[in-house]
């Protein structure tokens, strides 16, 4: 944090992901006020958590390519801004009155575009304002605007939903974006390297290059991308599910909503300090395992506990685990890929993450038709089986040190 244009960089995604948050709180809320009646209201909540990850398959590696090309910092400040824009604008539909379930939808989906681009450049940035020596503490420290967001955002969403409705937390979304744009606007980035302005490839060969540098070069990135799909593809979708747990497990209303989702983040703020401060104790391969295996047994445990003080504590669990992990992977991957290739390898990193709208698909489904603790105890038993399997197949991540 000592470093200025770090400090402004971690300000302005606190902000964006504060944002990110309130607006996964209040969409889900929205769509099963808006669907309660209807017998498919499960469905539809589920899905519109994932939704905002769809674009990731299409727009997400064209993103990277384009964060290769151009400055990443000033596309990040155009795209945030849009974003401040549409939530404003979905805030004056919601005031008025006539927002209907699928205006969610596509609002979610105009969002998810932007942010499949938006975030791994905001990753990007981060080894563009430290040197080389703290970044796995600057990647670790920038986790904290995750966890720490994810605390307060969801707190305070609820508390609004309650008290004064819907339509707040959407335009405390936009003033949210817009703040992240004042904080970009005097940033610089000191260790960036400048692409010649002689560009002779193609966008498709910047992408195949990506794509060749993780299948040939480094594997090791590889196989940490499909090891990520089980935190973020079978165990991701219980966030999207707690509105419907909340109601119909624990018989409460958005404000409990909002603080089990503030817990998570307590949870992974604990991890984000340890390994900021700490670094990793015990090698990179043992806790990329072990970290997949605690939030798969937490998410049982939560399918079979239904009462409030256990579901805060082991959702709290869950969240440390899921943020131990993708923070050591994240900062495996910013350690080996060049800066040249930065912004292409952290889109295709984080493109396991379009699959997400599959899963939730499937989850929605899966809970309309038995119940929703039997959809959670399934998926936290799919992920230890499939766990199970990666340990034998992925001997370069157990290997790292």
């Amino acid at each position: 944090m000592r470093f200025r244009d770090y400090r402004f960089l971690w300000t302005a995604s606190f902000c964006a992901n504060s944002a990110q948050w309130v607006q996964i709180l209040s969409v889900g809320w929205l769509v099963r006020a808006l669907t309660e009646s209807s017998g498919f209201s499960g469905f539809l909540v589920v899905t519109v958590g994932g939704l905002s990850t769809l674009p990731v398959l299409v727009v997400g590696p064209w993103g990277g390519v384009l964060g290769d090309r151009v400055n990443r910092r000033k596309l990040v400040i155009g795209i945030q801004s849009f974003m401040g824009v549409t939530a404003v604008l979905f805030s004056l539909l919601v005031f008025s009155g006539r927002v209907e379930w699928w205006h969610a939808y596509l609002y979610v989906l105009l969002n998810g575009i932007c942010r499949s681009v938006n975030q791994p450049l905001r990753q990007a940035l981060i080894a563009n304002t430290v040197p080389r020596e703290v970044l796995i503490n600057a990647y670790a420290t920038n986790v904290l605007t995750i966890t720490g967001t994810r605390i307060i955002g969801p707190f305070l969403g609820g508390v609004l939903i309650a008290t004064l409705g819907f339509a707040w937390n959407f335009a405390l979304e936009g003033i949210f974006y817009f703040c992240a744009v004042l904080c970009l606007i005097p940033m610089k980035t000191p260790y960036y390297q400048v692409v010649s302005s002689a560009i002779t490839h193609s966008p498709l060969a910047d992408l195949k290059e990506g794509i060749r540098y993780i299948w040939r070069q480094e594997r090791v990135i590889l196989n940490l991308m499909v090891l990520g799909l089980i935190p973020n593809i079978v165990l991701h979708p219980v966030w999207f599910i707690l509105p419907v747990f909340t109601a119909e497990v624990l018989h409460q209303n958005a404000d409990v909503g909002g603080y089990l989702l503030a817990i998570t983040g307590v949870g992974g703020l604990v991890a984000a300090l340890v390994i900021a401060s700490k670094g990793f104790v015990f090698r990179r391969g043992i806790v990329l395992f072990g970290a997949v295996a605690m939030s798969a047994i937490s998410v049982i445990l939560f399918s079979q506990f239904p009462w409030l003080s256990a579901a805060l504590l082991l959702i709290g669990l869950m969240a440390f685990a899921q943020t131990m992990y993708r923070t050591a992977a994240g900062a495996v991957i910013q350690l080996l890929v060049p800066d040249t290739l930065r912004s292409r390898v952290t889109s295709l990193q984080s493109y396991s993450q379009g699959f997400l709208i599959l899963s939730s698909l499937l989850v929605g489904w899966y809970v309309d038709l038995t119940t929703v603790s039997t959809a959670i105890l399934t998926l936290g038993v799919a992920a230890l089986v499939l766990l199970g399997l990666s340990s034998v197949i992925f001997k370069r991540v157990r290997q790292l040190t």
